[in-house]
């Protein structure tokens, strides 16, 4: 409602939008082909995450792997939406750039978004890493917690590195309009490649 307020009584969006119009509809289906792919590459990874929790669920200690796990996967979270903002950025350059014939911009761009992205996330896991052994008080007082979530920061570090990359490449390809190809991949990578190896690490 603030957006649609902004839009009609703003004096920067005058020649952007003149009123509701049938052409609203043309190109619906095209548009929404590109939101479906979309909505399945994310839902594809929101459940991989989903379904690791299920798999700790089914490990010796339950417990105490769902409670470390689930704080690694909290700070991983709150990293991965400095990533989603990268995405966000980068989609949206790319496409601009690709549609006003600038491949050169759209490529260095990517490059630009990516360094970004990598060096927060390098920081962030060295800080984790550097924490380990008292990262976990913020979420619990358990000592065995504390100890479970120590052995996993290696692995957590290593997993902020590499979301500091995934969803900037993601965003690249949603810029591109590879929507359905990135949805593929996720396939791939998460339940044909990701889960297998996560039930057999467990």
């Amino acid at each position: 409602v603030a957006q649609f307020v902004y839009i009609v009584t703003s004096e920067r969006c005058r020649e952007t939008w003149r009123g509701f119009s049938v052409q609203a509809f043309s190109g619906l289906w095209s548009f929404f082909k590109l939101s479906a792919a979309s909505a399945v590459m994310l839902c594809l990874e929101t459940w991989y995450f989903q379904i690791l929790v299920l798999l700790a669920g089914l490990l010796e200690n339950p417990e105490l792997a769902l409670d470390s796990l689930s704080i690694c996967m909290t700070i991983s979270g709150w990293v991965f939406m400095i990533s989603v903002g990268f995405n966000a950025a980068i989609s949206v350059r790319v496409s601009n750039e690709l549609g006003a014939g600038n491949p050169k911009s759209a490529a260095f761009s990517v490059i630009i978004v990516n360094i970004y992205s990598l060096i927060t996330c390098v920081i962030l896991a060295i800080v984790i890493l550097a924490c380990r052994d008292v990262l976990s008080y913020a979420f619990t007082e358990g000592k065995e917690v504390s100890d479970a979530v120590s052995d996993l920061c290696p692995l957590l570090a290593v997993t902020l590195v590499l979301n500091g990359i995934q969803p900037v490449l993601s965003g690249v390809a949603v810029g591109c309009g590879w929507q359905t190809f990135v949805a593929k991949v996720n396939v791939g990578c998460y339940y044909i490649i990701g889960i297998p190896l996560g039930a057999l690490f467990g």
